[in-house]
Parts: structure tokens; sequence; C-alpha cells
């Protein structure tokens, strides 16, 4: 490597706002620490803000963009000198940045015998806020006095208990029979792993206080029952997991008397009889947007278990990265899993130039599927279909129309990014895909994606204007053959209900679903699956992710709804509108107290409650390159949810709630200054 090679970048933007009084600006200033000039280079950058392929751009040029990838050159005959600044200035964004983590949080500059230098970026400030930038979980301190005296989250059905004991030092579970058994056996690898060193289960010789564990007949699959005295406690329930919900309870009361004894007692007598409000209560994390490794996600569910969260949502696959093996196409993951400078998906989302990313191994989802067996926890993968499939596509590109020509654009910037809907190969790949998957998969349900598809998705492929043409017929055909080459990169671009896309996306979905049903799969699917109205009721489930009002509207239509509205349940989205919070604001913004107080069935009828299977918060991950932001953005939310899922709602409360939260895990244990 030469010497310039070696040379040391430091990269600088800022965002002036149209508040300001002066046009909206993103500034891009990029410093040579280096002791070499450099000529004849380009900077590239990557992060959630996405400049607009028709920006002008003042000092240099757009050369090259993919989504939020994109490469700068400088003017020509320029030099960047020691010590000097190139300023760039884009006039132009797809969205405009609203915290601190929408700008570039990565780049490099190729020099010109192409290699590639990473560069120091700094977190992107804008002009006229000062706030010191944020990260790492708000800290809830316990209160001195409380509004209850037991430490519980989420809240139970009913607390009955009176008097108070000594707390001891960890719990001895002595269950009856081999299901007791499993879940003492859940309990006690959970709390070892949770809280390593507290000794929350312990024997009888270390001081450990007795806790029957038995099962009945007379319970709901995940209620139970304790009952205190003062010389031991008996838990009863009708399954493992109302088993170990019941352990998990006596768990977090133990450690609150023991860590706030001022605060919190641990009951000399009465009982506590809970059960869910729903029984949906999930968490969707998306692995495509940032790699997660399987430690990561098994002490995730472990957190999603301590809160009495029973549906994990693992969303594999996505524009950026495919992450599930796949023995019969290994391309998916050999191409699809990585990015970095020079490979087919090029540094997004804050990585660099060098390879990152990474895949699951079929060893190690099986590992993730027990664990989470194990916690009562189901897990639904998703494979997101037809659309958000450009690393697919990249890894298996015979699945694009070979005569197709022109290029379609999806909202977040990817171009021709969706399987042909008119093809057969499709569905030869897709339905080999989806075999291996069930194989690894006992939940039997399968989700299937179908948002976001672009509005002139397929316009330029010859089937499938022919098939449109012969369903849809001349008019329809030819209002979406002028959808080509179109750059749609703005809120809209996917608002496809009774376009030509809409018709192919419905051809598409029907068969999809056929094939799993054949399987004995159930299809999960965002709302967009209900396109056409061609998916069959009996067998689907919809995520409704826009509005409560939309999800209402299909629960109208008999389709069974998952509730997850992105202005609220999206725990990517920001916790204030303030620049100095990490997150994103395109659905809103909610704290908290917002989420735990919002009612996410608020105008239903009675009729279309019938068809509410329960709530889920998404966790979309083009925010979190940095772990502290993920923390910051996930907890306390994530708790302030579970509540929503488990507690009744003339039984929450958000002072007791903030009171006890303090006391729940988060996963990376990053906590913001104070």
């Amino acid at each position: 490597m030469t010497k310039t090679a070696r040379g040391k970048f430091r990269l600088e933007t800022f965002w002036i706002p149209a508040a300001t009084g002066e046009a909206p600006v993103y500034s891009l200033a990029l410093t040579n620490d280096g002791d070499q000039p450099i000529a004849d280079f380009t900077l590239c950058v990557s992060g959630p803000a996405r400049i607009d392929p028709a920006a002008s751009v003042e000092g240099g040029q757009l050369v090259a963009r993919l989504s939020n990838h994109a490469e700068f050159a400088p003017p020509e005959d320029f030099v960047l000198q020691p010590g000097e600044i190139w300023i760039l200035k884009a006039h132009g964004m797809s969205y405009h940045p609203k915290h601190w983590t929408d700008g570039a949080n990565a780049g490099y500059v190729v020099l010109a015998d192409r290699t590639a230098v990473p560069v120091e970026v700094a977190p992107t400030l804008a002009k006229g806020d000062n706030a010191a930038l944020t990260r790492g979980a708000v800290v809830y301190p316990v209160p001195k006095v409380a509004p209850v005296t037991v430490s519980i989250v989420p809240w139970p059905e009913t607390v009955a208990i009176s008097g108070a004991i000594a707390p001891p030092p960890g719990l001895d579970p002595r269950p009856e029979g081999a299901v007791a058994g499993a879940a003492a056996d859940a309990f006690a690898a959970l709390a070892q792993a949770l809280f390593p060193v507290e000794g929350l289960v312990r024997p009888v010789t270390e001081g450990g206080f007795p806790v029957s564990l038995a099962i009945n007949d007379g319970f709901a699959p995940e209620s139970y029952k304790i009952r205190f005295s003062a010389t031991g406690i008996s838990i009863a329930a009708g399954t493992r997991t109302g088993l170990l919900y019941g352990l998990i309870t006596l768990g977090q009361v133990l450690r609150g008397a023991r860590q706030y004894p001022e605060t919190f007692v641990f009951p000399a007598s009465g009982e506590i009889v809970d059960a869910p409000a729903l029984d949906w209560r999930g968490v969707h994390l998306d692995v495509a947007r940032q790699f997660y490794g399987t430690a990561e996600v098994a002490q995730f569910l472990r957190i999603l278990a301590w809160n009495k969260l029973n549906r994990f949502h693992w969303h594999l696959s996505d524009d950026e990265a495919w992450r599930v093996e796949i023995d019969t196409y290994p391309a998916l993951t050999e191409v699809g899993a990585w990015r970095g400078h020079g490979l087919k998906i090029p540094p997004l989302l804050g990585s660099g130039p060098e390879v990152t990313g990474g895949y699951y191994s079929k060893a190690a989802i099986r590992e993730i599927v027990t664990l989470a067996s194990s916690l009562g926890i189901m897990v639904v993968p998703e494979i997101d279909v037809p659309g958000h499939c450009y690393a697919m596509l990249q890894a298996i590109p015979e699945l694009r129309d070979p005569d197709e020509v022109g290029s379609y654009y999806s909202v977040q910037g990817f171009p021709d990014n969706c399987l042909n809907p008119v093809r057969e190969e499709t569905y030869r790949v897709l339905e080999t895909i989806f075999d291996e998957m069930i194989e690894l998969f006992p939940s039997k349900i399968i989700h299937i994606g179908a948002d976001e598809v672009p509005l002139g998705a397929w316009s330029g492929s010859p089937v499938a204007l022919a098939r449109l043409r012969a369903v849809g017929g001349d008019a329809m055909a030819d209002a979406h053959a002028e959808r080509l080459n179109v750059v749609t990169n703005t809120h809209g671009a996917d608002e496809i209900d009774g376009s030509g896309a809409a018709v192919l996306q419905a051809e598409f979905l029907a068969r999809i679903q056929a094939f799993l049903a054949s399987r004995g799969c159930v299809t999960g699917g965002w709302q967009e699956a209900a396109h056409g109205n061609v998916i069959d009721k009996t067998r689907s489930t919809l995520f409704g992710w826009r509005t409560v009002e939309a999800s209402a509207a299909l629960a109208g239509e008999g389709y069974d709804m998952v509730v997850c509205p992105g202005q609220v349940y999206y725990l990517d989205m920001a916790n204030s509108q303030a620049w100095s919070e990490p997150g994103a604001s395109w659905a809103g913004w909610s704290d908290p107290e917002k989420l735990y107080t919002f009612d996410p069935v608020e105008g239903w009828s009675d009729a279309q409650k019938e068809h509410l299977l329960g709530v889920q918060c998404c966790i979309w991950s083009e925010p979190m390159t940095d772990r502290g932001v993920f923390d910051r953005l996930v907890f306390p939310r994530l708790s302030a949810l579970a509540e929503t899922g488990w507690t009744q709602p003339e039984r929450k409360s958000f002072a007791r709630f903030e009171a006890l939260t303090g006391l729940m895990p988060i996963l990376y244990g990053i906590y913001a200054e104070v």
C-alpha cells in the first residue's frame, strides 16, 4: 500500500433545515489529515440519509447512488492537499433528516489506484440545534415510594398479597413431573443468562426458598397462579409456559425486594392470579439492515421471555442482505449476506469498505428455535417477497426476466428489486427455499412480506406486461409501461392500489399462499398482502403497520390482524422530535409513555375485535449501527408494548410502569450518561 493510501481522512456532515430560513442543504466536509495530497479520488458515504438522484451538488458531482450509498467525485483536476477541506453541498434529499442518526455514519475514500481507505466520520450536526447527542437507554430510577409494593412487568391480572418476609437469597424450584421440570430448567437457564451473579435459582443449602411447581387442570395456556406463605411458595399452571411465566413473575418480585428493600417487599401471604390480555405479543427484529449474531439473538429472546412476550418475528431478508442458509442456493449467502467495497452489494447503512455482514447457518437457526421454544416463544421467519429482493436478485440474477429493459425504483432507492410474478423460475426457486425453511421452523407460519412493491414494478418486463394486458386490459398495461425509468424515491411510491403492479402482485400472492397452504402453513404478510383480496383469510395473518384504522378495516373484511402501526410501535422511530435523539421520524415518534398509553384498537367494533390476534413492536435496524442506539430505541419501549399485550387496559398505569421498568434487563447494558 502506498504512503498516500495510509493517509487519514475525516468527514463532517451538516444539515441545514428549511426552518432556519435558508434553503435546506446537506453539507459534507472531507479533511485530508494525512501528509500527502490526493487527486483523482472519490468519496463514498452511507447512512440512512439518501441523496436524491436529481439533487444538485455544489463542489463536485454525484457519480453513483444505490439507496443510501452515495459516491461523489470532486471537480476535474481537483487536488486535496494535506490539511485542506473539500466541501460538498447537496441540494435534494429523498427525505429531510430529522435526527443525528439520519446522516452519513460511515465513509471511505477511493484513491486513484482504487484502494479504499476508511474515513473517520463524525455524527451529523444540524444548524440551530446544539444539544448533546444521546445514545444508551434512558435511566428510570426506582423511587423510594412506588405505587405498588411488588415489582412485576407486565402487571398481573390480580395481585392480592399481604405482609412481608425477609427476601430470600434465591429460589429453589421443586417441580412435580416432567413438564414442571422442564419449566424449572428453562427458568434456571434464563435467570443464569440474564443475571449471572445474582443466584436467583439456588439450592436450599444456599438459602433457596422452596417453590413447588405443578401442572393442574383449569388453566388457560399461559395463565398461572402463585400462592405465598412464610414457609414456601406454590405455582400452578396448565402448561410449561404458564409455570415459566409464574417463575418469571416470582423472580421479578424477588429481584425488586432484594435490590430495593425500602421500596418493595417479598410477600408473606396471598396470591397472584394471572393471564394475558392478548394471545399475540410480538417483537419483530430486522437482521437484514444490520446483522445480529446468534449470541445477540439468543440473549434478546431471553429478554423477550422476561417480558412475557411470545412471538419473535425474524426478518431474514431485505434489499440490503439475505441472512438464512439455503442449501440449494448457496449464492444467497455467499453473495447476499455480505456488503463491502467492490462487492455486488456495496457498503450500506453505516458499513465501511471492509467486508461486513453474516448469516445464520441451519445449525444456528435450530439452536435459536429450540431456545425460543423452551421460553414459550414462537419464531415466525420472514422472507420478504416479491419486493425488497435486491440482495436476492444480486445472488441469483437469472431470476430477472432476461428480456426486461430499463429500470423501476423502490421507495428506498433500490432499482429492479422485485421477483417477477409471471416467470415460472420465480416459483421454482421460492418453493425450494420455503421447503427448506419449513423444515427449520415448526411454527408453520411463514411471513412473506408483500410490502412496498414499487408502483413501476415489472414495467419493462415483456412477459409481465403481456400477462397484465391479458388480465387487466390494454389501458392498464399501457399505463403501466409508462412507469418505466421513472425514479420513485419519495413516500407514495409504494401506493399501488388499483395499479398494474397490484394486479400482478395479487397473482403472485395467491400462488405463493396456495403453495404454503399445501405444506400446512399459515401465510403471514404485511397489510399489502390484502391487495386484490386473493389470499385465503382462513390461512393467513396480516400485520397492520400503517394505521390502526387500516388494520380495523382489514379486520372488518375478515383478516386476522396483528396491530403494529409505525407511528407508535416501530421502535426505530425516535423517542422525541429532537435532533439530538437517535432514530427516524418518517412514520412519527413515540416516547415510552406515548407507546404505553396508546390504544391499538381504538374505534374498533366488536366484530372487528374478533379478528384481533394481538400487538407487535417492530425493530427496523437502519439507524442501529451503534448498539448504544439500539438500547436507547428499544428499551423501555419494548416493556411498554409487553404490558399492552399482557395487562388488561383498565389495570394499566404508566406511573406504576415507570417506577418498575428500571429493573428490567436491556440487551447491551448501555445506558445514557446522566
